[in-house]
């Protein structure tokens, strides 16, 4: 059987009705994105809007928010260092 699932760990290139629904996110948020290029894709003829679904992986990992010990470990080596980068 297949599953959505199954076609999103397959498939390379989403539509944006796949992408939006890999995403999380409303069809019009997608659009949103695409309209001011903050989200890499492809109109190939011009008005279809596709995905490569690595591309899209790559950028909901960009922009990591770092965690507390994360930001706790960066400020005590500052310090320990002098305050020097």
């Amino acid at each position: 059987m297949v599953t959505n699932k199954t076609i999103f760990c397959t498939k390379e290139v989403l539509t944006s009705d796949e992408a939006s629904r890999y995403m999380g996110v409303s069809k019009s948020h997608l659009y949103k994105l695409t309209m001011r290029r903050e989200i890499p894709h492809y109109k190939p003829m011009g008005k279809m809007c596709y995905f490569n679904r690595h591309e899209l992986e790559q950028w909901l990992q960009s922009n990591r928010v770092a965690t507390n010990s994360e930001l706790d470990n960066q400020a005590n080596n500052y310090c320990m260092k002098g305050g020097k980068i």
